[in-house]
């Protein structure tokens, strides 16, 4: 057993924590990441106490002096941790005290550890937020930056990995940059649903005292105090969201790591990753593996299990604070870590692989993604759709059952299946026509691919510069 000497709750204690118990409930191993958060949050709730009269200036100026050294030793690696003390905000306070004395016991007047890691935790989800939401928009950047490279690259466009229609590679990164710009936009909407403050919310009923609470609000950068106390220290919803948005769009960025497994290998052969987004076999000299995509897909896994940890975590507890809640650090660490990471890699292998365009042309010259093309020839003439895609599935099948190109059928051979056919397959079938005629908004003709790019580009420059400036999320 060991000793409850430097404890904030020693008081109604007459005996010692177990070891076990410490160890079993020590969060200072991964709460430490919120240091930084603490350190502001107490600057700004001393500043306030000085301010409202419920401290002496001299007491305040002692606290301010304090909390810069803590802030240096913190920065410089050499702030002593107590795994004793539990977690980051009593190792804090307990080195206060070390520092400057008496006054340290004045820090936590009208706080609690409830409000105050609420609080903290709003500060890194803010920052961690709008990190997410400029890593996802430099994804985009280096997504639209092939694309502007690749936009006369023609390949198969697939439903069930099996070939549908063709398409180029520009209108493919495109889908991807359309769902980077929605995960952004979620991490952007997280932003501005954290804007009130919790502290000053105590334990779960404020507190006696003058706080002022719109102070704090203001000195931390949030628009204005939370409404309800018992919300404020008991609500982990924002952190819910996070891991949400993170899960989506680490899904997101398995389906294209997906795209890069595949397209990598032998049998497509559409793409090489570079060497420094490869690694190679300790067995086969020949090969080289796609680890990067398949890291970040196998990480997707984790990132879905924290949200499920959360959530599970949170479904069944009555207000307000509960310690099941000290669970939602690591999840939500792990998680921003992951998707950071990802990201990172992700925009890496994107900007420095080799695309074979010349590999792509051949897959997309296989005359059967031209099929519904020979299909809507038939109704630009009138013929119902379905009596059209009945009639090109019988000609399609003739020519898997004899082993023909159906690019080689004349006016005749078509005619015997449908008399309205109005020319020869290959008069009727065009690659190049089938993409440029697909020219709807959305498709991937190369004018509407284009004004997609020019598009997406204001908006990703827009997002970065409004990043840059600290704007609002909106």
């Amino acid at each position: 057993m060991t000793s409850n000497d430097g404890k904030l709750w020693d008081g109604r204690f007459e005996e010692p924590t177990e070891a076990a118990v410490e160890a079993f409930t020590a969060s200072i191993h991964f709460d430490r990441a919120l240091a930084r958060y603490d350190l502001q949050v107490s600057r700004a709730h001393a500043a306030m106490l000085e301010e409202a009269g419920l401290i002496p200036a001299e007491d305040g100026a002692a606290l301010q002096r304090g909390l810069d050294q803590v802030t240096r030793e913190i920065e410089d690696g050499s702030f002593p941790l107590d795994p004793a003390l539990e977690d980051i905000h009593m190792n804090i306070e307990a080195r206060l005290h070390d520092l400057i004395g008496a006054p340290a016991g004045r820090l936590h007047t009208g706080r609690s550890r409830n409000d105050q890691v609420a609080t903290d935790l709003r500060l890194y989800l803010r920052e961690t937020a709008t990190a997410a939401e400029r890593g996802l928009l430099e994804l985009r950047q280096v997504l639209l930056t092939r694309a502007r490279e690749q936009i006369d690259t023609i390949l198969p466009g697939y439903t069930h990995l099996q070939r549908a229609q063709p398409v180029r590679l520009a209108h493919h990164w495109l889908a991807f940059i359309e769902m980077f710009g929605r995960d952004g936009g979620r991490f952007a909407d997280l932003r501005g649903r954290i804007g009130d403050c919790p502290l000053g919310a105590g334990a779960l009923a404020g507190t006696t005292l003058p706080l002022d609470r719109f102070a704090t609000a203001r000195a931390l950068g949030f628009d204005r105090p939370s409404a309800n106390s018992m919300d404020a220290v008991s609500s982990r919803d924002a952190a819910m969201e996070f891991l949400s948005a993170a899960a989506i769009a680490m899904v997101h960025l398995s389906r294209l790591s997906e795209e890069l497994v595949l397209w990598s290998s032998a049998e497509f052969g559409f793409i090489e990753l570079a060497d420094g987004y490869s690694t190679g076999s300790s067995l086969m000299p020949q090969k080289k593996n796609p680890d990067v995509p398949e890291l970040v897909r196998g990480k997707t896994g984790r990132a879905i299990g924290n949200l499920v940890s959360l959530l599970t975590t949170m479904k069944g507890l009555p207000l307000t604070y509960n310690r099941d809640m000290q669970e939602d650090k690591e999840p939500l660490f792990d998680s921003a870590a992951t998707l950071r990471g990802s990201l990172e890699v992700t925009a890496g292998a994107i900007a420095t692989l080799r695309v074979d365009s010349e590999r792509m042309a051949q897959a997309a010259d296989d005359p059967m993604l031209l099929a519904t093309d020979l299909a809507e020839a038939l109704v630009r003439v009138g013929v119902p759709f379905r009596e059209a895609h009945e009639a090109v599935g019988r000609v399609v099948g003739k020519c898997v059952r004899k082993g023909l190109d159906l690019r080689s059928l004349s006016r005749e051979d078509l005619c015997a299946v449908h008399p309205d056919f109005p020319a020869s397959a290959a008069e009727l079938l065009s690659l190049t026509r089938a993409v440029e005629e697909r020219n709807l908004v959305g498709g991937p003709a190369r004018a509407t691919v284009e004004r997609a790019l020019d598009a997406a580009q204001d908006e990703i420059r827009d997002r970065l510069q409004s990043l840059d400036a600290g704007g609002s999320p909106r």
